[in-house]
Protein backbone atom coordinates (compact mmCIF):
# COMPACT_ATOMS: atom_id res chain seq x y z
CA UNK A 1 0.00 0.00 0.00
CA UNK A 2 0.81 3.33 -0.73
CA UNK A 3 2.73 5.52 2.14
CA UNK A 4 0.57 8.41 2.11
CA UNK A 5 -2.43 6.01 2.53
CA UNK A 6 -0.95 5.22 5.67
CA UNK A 7 -0.73 8.60 6.72
CA UNK A 8 -4.20 9.66 5.34
CA UNK A 9 -5.39 7.31 7.65
CA UNK A 10 -3.69 7.80 10.68
CA UNK A 11 -4.63 11.99 9.96
CA UNK A 12 -8.66 10.28 10.02
CA UNK A 13 -8.08 7.97 13.13
CA UNK A 14 -6.12 11.19 14.97
CA UNK A 15 -9.16 13.79 13.99
CA UNK A 16 -12.05 10.53 15.11
CA UNK A 17 -10.26 10.18 18.79
CA UNK A 18 -10.44 14.38 19.17
CA UNK A 19 -13.83 14.07 17.95
CA UNK A 20 -15.33 11.35 20.13
CA UNK A 21 -15.99 10.89 23.83
CA UNK A 22 -13.47 8.26 25.04
CA UNK A 23 -11.09 6.04 26.11
CA UNK A 24 -8.30 6.53 23.99
CA UNK A 25 -8.96 3.79 21.71
CA UNK A 26 -8.58 5.37 17.56
CA UNK A 27 -5.42 7.21 19.37
CA UNK A 28 -3.44 4.58 19.18
CA UNK A 29 -4.51 2.58 16.29
CA UNK A 30 -3.54 5.74 14.44
CA UNK A 31 -0.10 5.22 15.68
CA UNK A 32 -0.28 2.08 14.38
CA UNK A 33 -0.98 3.71 11.06
CA UNK A 34 1.39 6.17 11.03
CA UNK A 35 4.42 3.22 11.70
CA UNK A 36 2.89 1.32 8.97
CA UNK A 37 3.19 4.03 6.64
CA UNK A 38 6.81 5.16 7.67
CA UNK A 39 7.48 1.33 6.95
CA UNK A 40 6.40 1.85 3.18
CA UNK A 41 7.93 5.34 2.75
CA UNK A 42 11.28 3.19 3.76
CA UNK A 43 10.49 1.12 0.76
CA UNK A 44 8.86 -2.27 2.46
CA UNK A 45 6.05 -2.84 -0.20
CA UNK A 46 4.62 -5.74 1.33
CA UNK A 47 1.17 -5.51 2.50
CA UNK A 48 0.90 -8.39 4.44
CA UNK A 49 3.85 -6.69 6.36
CA UNK A 50 2.30 -3.61 6.80
CA UNK A 51 -0.68 -4.96 8.19
CA UNK A 52 1.34 -6.73 10.89
CA UNK A 53 3.17 -3.99 11.80
CA UNK A 54 0.15 -1.89 11.73
CA UNK A 55 -1.78 -3.98 14.31
CA UNK A 56 1.48 -4.93 16.38
CA UNK A 57 2.08 -1.25 17.28
CA UNK A 58 -1.10 -0.23 17.63
CA UNK A 59 -1.64 -2.93 20.28
CA UNK A 60 1.59 -2.58 21.61
CA UNK A 61 0.66 1.57 21.84
CA UNK A 62 -2.67 0.36 23.19
CA UNK A 63 -1.44 -1.71 25.82
CA UNK A 64 1.44 0.41 27.17
CA UNK A 65 -0.05 3.73 27.03
CA UNK A 66 -3.77 3.91 27.47
CA UNK A 67 -4.20 3.16 31.24
CA UNK A 68 -1.29 6.04 32.46
CA UNK A 69 -3.14 8.24 29.70
CA UNK A 70 -6.22 7.74 31.46
CA UNK A 71 -4.92 7.92 34.65
CA UNK A 72 -3.29 11.55 34.24
CA UNK A 73 -6.60 13.01 32.05
CA UNK A 74 -8.96 11.64 35.26
CA UNK A 75 -6.32 12.80 37.82
CA UNK A 76 -6.74 16.49 36.26
CA UNK A 77 -10.36 16.46 36.44
CA UNK A 78 -11.34 19.23 38.82
CA UNK A 79 -13.61 18.75 41.99
CA UNK A 80 -16.98 20.74 41.49
CA UNK A 81 -17.80 23.45 43.63
CA UNK A 82 -20.43 21.25 46.29
CA UNK A 83 -17.47 18.51 46.67
CA UNK A 84 -15.35 21.53 47.74
CA UNK A 85 -17.86 22.51 50.72
CA UNK A 86 -16.90 19.13 52.96
CA UNK A 87 -14.88 20.48 55.87
CA UNK A 88 -16.84 24.13 55.64
CA UNK A 89 -18.38 25.49 58.62
CA UNK A 90 -22.01 26.51 58.45
CA UNK A 91 -24.78 28.33 60.74
CA UNK A 92 -27.64 26.38 61.22
CA UNK A 93 -31.25 28.28 60.66
CA UNK A 94 -33.53 25.51 62.31
CA UNK A 95 -32.84 23.52 65.15
CA UNK A 96 -31.90 19.68 64.53
CA UNK A 97 -32.17 16.58 65.97
CA UNK A 98 -30.15 13.75 64.78
CA UNK A 99 -30.94 11.82 61.61
CA UNK A 100 -33.57 15.05 60.99
CA UNK A 101 -33.22 17.66 58.06
CA UNK A 102 -33.16 21.42 57.93
CA UNK A 103 -32.04 24.53 56.79
CA UNK A 104 -28.50 26.32 57.37
CA UNK A 105 -26.54 29.19 55.39
CA UNK A 106 -23.13 28.57 53.97
CA UNK A 107 -21.23 31.02 51.62
CA UNK A 108 -23.87 32.96 51.08
CA UNK A 109 -26.69 30.22 50.22
CA UNK A 110 -29.18 28.52 52.27
CA UNK A 111 -28.76 24.35 51.72
CA UNK A 112 -31.02 21.24 52.72
CA UNK A 113 -29.03 20.02 55.91
CA UNK A 114 -29.20 16.58 57.29
CA UNK A 115 -28.26 16.21 61.13
CA UNK A 116 -25.54 12.41 61.04
CA UNK A 117 -24.11 13.77 64.33
CA UNK A 118 -25.42 11.96 67.61
CA UNK A 119 -26.08 15.26 69.49
CA UNK A 120 -28.87 18.00 69.00
CA UNK A 121 -28.03 21.25 66.97
CA UNK A 122 -29.80 24.69 67.57
CA UNK A 123 -30.62 27.09 65.41
CA UNK A 124 -27.40 29.84 65.24
CA UNK A 125 -25.18 27.06 66.21
CA UNK A 126 -22.30 26.29 64.27
CA UNK A 127 -21.57 23.12 62.00
CA UNK A 128 -19.47 21.31 60.24
CA UNK A 129 -20.27 19.45 56.59
CA UNK A 130 -18.99 15.95 56.63
CA UNK A 131 -19.95 15.30 53.02
CA UNK A 132 -21.95 16.39 50.10
CA UNK A 133 -25.26 13.89 49.17
CA UNK A 134 -26.48 15.49 45.98
CA UNK A 135 -27.91 18.80 47.26
CA UNK A 136 -27.99 18.00 50.92
CA UNK A 137 -25.03 18.71 53.12
CA UNK A 138 -24.65 15.95 55.52
CA UNK A 139 -23.51 18.08 59.02
CA UNK A 140 -22.45 17.57 62.37
CA UNK A 141 -22.08 20.05 65.39
CA UNK A 142 -19.12 21.83 65.71
CA UNK A 143 -17.04 21.12 68.89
Amino acid sequence: MQWWIWLVAAVALLVTEMLTPGGFYFLFFGAGALAAGLLALAGVDDLLVQAIVFLSASIACLLLFRKPLLRRFQSAIPKSNVDSLAGETATLSTPLHPGEYGQAELRGASWKVRNIGGVAIEAGQRCIVDQVDGLTLNIRAAE
